[in-house]
């Protein structure tokens, strides 16, 4: 398993994390198999969306914000519920297959890693399993 830090600059964020998975498979000299990304953190996330259109992430961020604001009265006392809603709804992880020791991702797909309790100092587990 590779630990790989991500730091964050807002308090919504997501960031393209695929040349960071991408480089892990290279390392790891996997030709065939697959990764899981993991997010070890309730108030973040990991996803895969369109990276070809910037506007595609601020479109995304920007419904989410809106379906779930930050304050609607919730009951976590420490103030990120909004925050721990949007972790669950996006999920923790996300496996992607390797062929020839290329992630098989769409064209227009990249992964990311979501913050919606930022700014701050995250991790990702890259798990890459196969030959």
């Amino acid at each position: 398993m590779k630990k790989v830090s991500v730091r964050t600059s807002d308090r919504t964020q997501m960031l393209d994390i695929t040349s960071v998975v991408q480089q892990a498979v290279d390392e790891s000299g996997v030709q065939n198999g697959m990764v899981t990304v993991f997010v070890p953190h309730t108030t973040a996330a990991v996803t895969i969306n369109e990276n070809a259109d910037p506007s595609v992430k601020r479109d995304i961020l920007y419904e989410i914000n809106k379906v779930i604001p930050f304050d609607d009265h919730y009951h976590h006392l420490e103030g990120n519920a909004a925050a721990h809603i949007k972790s669950s709804l996006f999920g923790c992880s996300e496996t992607i297959l390797v062929e020839n020791g290329r992630l098989q991702l769409g064209t227009w797909q990249g992964i990311y890693f979501c913050e919606f309790d930022g700014p701050r100092h995250r991790q990702v587990w890259l798990q890459i399993m196969g030959q």
